[in-house]
């Protein structure tokens, strides 16, 4: 019965069947159909030895195509956790050896291809037992108003929403978030917090990545690099800002503790708020650092005859 139905799909989908076909399906759905000429070293009927480039270039194609990532385990909006999914790839040995049994049998088959399972970095048993102990915070404030700027806070802090750094990890904020770019949905920010003088699309991101830089500090994690705008901005106390931008400056650090620590990351409001928890049996050494100002920052219009890189 499955035979038949497979061979009158792919009489609908024009494919030729031969007498000697082997038909690849993933899941049940067609893939590719062969024949032993075209996996022969010399493609005519009779031809005694495989193709080994011909396989391997076959396999590669199938692997690509079989290939599904997986998806890590995360916390929802309404603070349940979302299962993991598992991934595939395709068994290629198992696969090349399926094949070569093929060629020198000749006999017609129906093949489910092999694959293995990809496995998630983050499972829910993971997500659960890190999402327990608040190791460090910070909260900064901004115009919701400023349609642009509040906008790409948003996209930013949504990239980092629910990231796990393992121990010894390091952590990149370019890396994570991205380049900042209107295809992405970032848009040009025609006002900016004074300070930030060099913002243009992506405009706000410095405010991300300060925030980030400070629940970080406060959970004792080691900074490996970090820079501080020319001038200073009104969104955090002097000297407790992170400026960063895709062909320059990165904020990074590295988690040195014994456990993963989970970031959670919302803006709400004028509220940009960051979390860092972990393992309730963490041992970690948090560092006690100044609060951001409650007062909105003061906003400016940028000088339109200048140009403005992107962030």
């Amino acid at each position: 019965m499955l035979q038949t139905f497979i061979l009158t799909l792919l009489l609908g989908l024009n494919v030729p069947v031969q007498s000697d076909n082997l038909i690849l399906l993933n899941k049940g759905i067609p893939l590719t159909h062969l024949t032993r000429e075209k996996l022969s070293l010399i493609p005519e009927p009779g031809a005694a030895f495989p193709d080994t480039a011909r396989l391997e270039e076959l396999v590669d194609d199938l692997d690509e195509r079989v290939a599904q990532a997986p998806a890590d385990a995360y916390i929802g909006q309404n603070g349940s956790i979302m299962p993991e999914k598992l991934g595939q790839k395709l068994d290629k040995k198992e696969l090349s050896v399926q094949l070569i049994q093929y060629f020198f049998e000749g006999k017609p088959r129906i093949l489910e291809v092999p694959v293995q399972p990809v496995y998630p970095r983050v499972d829910s048993e993971m997500l659960d037992s890190i999402n327990t102990m608040l190791i460090g915070r910070y909260t900064t404030y901004f115009n919701s108003g400023n349609r642009e700027r509040a906008n790409n806070i948003a996209l930013a802090t949504e990239s980092l929403n629910n990231k796990v750094i393992f121990p010894g990890e390091t952590f990149s904020f370019n890396k994570i978030v991205g380049k900042r770019t209107t295809e992405r949905g970032y848009l040009k920010a025609p006002i900016i917090v004074r300070g930030e003088l060099s913002e243009g699309i992506g405009g706000g991101i410095c405010q991300v990545s300060s925030t980030l830089f400070n629940a970080a500090d406060n959970a004792g994690l080691k900074i490996i690099q970090r820079y501080s705008h020319t001038k200073a901005v009104t969104y955090v106390p002097p000297g407790r800002d992170a400026t960063v931008s895709w062909y320059g400056p990165d904020f990074v650090f590295k988690n040195m503790y014994s456990q993963p620590i989970l970031i959670r990351a919302r803006s709400l409001g004028s509220q940009l708020s960051v979390s860092l928890y972990s393992a309730e049996y963490i041992n970690f050494k948090p560092k006690s650092i100044p609060g951001a100002p409650a007062i909105l920052p003061k906003e400016i219009m940028f000088d339109k005859t200048k140009k403005q890189p992107e962030n």
